[in-house]
């Protein structure tokens, strides 16, 4: 049985992981592996910490005859036991192992305002309605007694001349209302 040391690919569409294993020649490359020796993730942004090998099984495996693929007769020659890059893979596992310093966010610049909440509306609606129907009443009332008396007519038409009145500038140099004199 002629043995190969070769990379099984693992992983989604577009985002590739690959397992180092020793298989026999004859099976497929994704197929049965006789065992699993490291590991190699191209996405990784550090270049020295994409690849992890089991030295002593690896030069085991060479030692009885296994022949690497091309590539990774590369990264056993860069991170195997006697590798030249063994120091930087260490140093950039040990960052990639230490936790991430995030900076705090800060205020947000944005803050949208939170909409009313219904029941208080509804509640100033209601008090609103029912101030209005009060005054309805009573104005409705004031006509009845304005039939009878003469004076009270006049009384009964000063009510609704004063808003627009109240809606007129309040300075002193305001002009008068219609009827209204300017006494000083």
């Amino acid at each position: 049985m002629a043995v190969v040391i070769r990379m099984k690919r693992m992983g989604r569409t577009h985002r590739p992981f690959y397992r180092i294993c020793a298989a026999d020649r004859r099976n497929p490359r994704d197929g049965r592996v006789i065992e699993e020796l490291g590991t190699y993730d191209p996405s990784v942004a550090d270049t020295n910490a994409r690849c992890t090998l089991n030295a002593a099984r690896v030069d085991y495996w060479l030692g009885v005859g296994a022949q690497p693929s091309d590539k990774v007769r590369v990264l056993i020659k860069k991170f195997g036991s006697s590798g030249t890059h063994l120091k930087e893979m260490e140093e950039a596992r040990a960052k990639l192992s230490m936790p991430r310093i995030v900076p705090e966010a800060g205020e947000p610049v944005f803050v949208p305002k939170q909409p009313e909440e219904p029941a208080a509306e509804t509640e100033v609606t209601a008090t609103a309605t029912a101030e209005t129907a009060t005054a309805e009443t009573a104005a409705s009332e004031a006509p009845a007694e304005a039939a009878s008396d003469a004076p009270a007519a006049e009384t009964a038409a000063a009510p609704a001349t004063e808003p627009a009145a109240a809606a007129a500038p309040a300075s002193d140099e305001a002009a008068p209302a219609a009827g209204e004199t300017k006494s000083e």
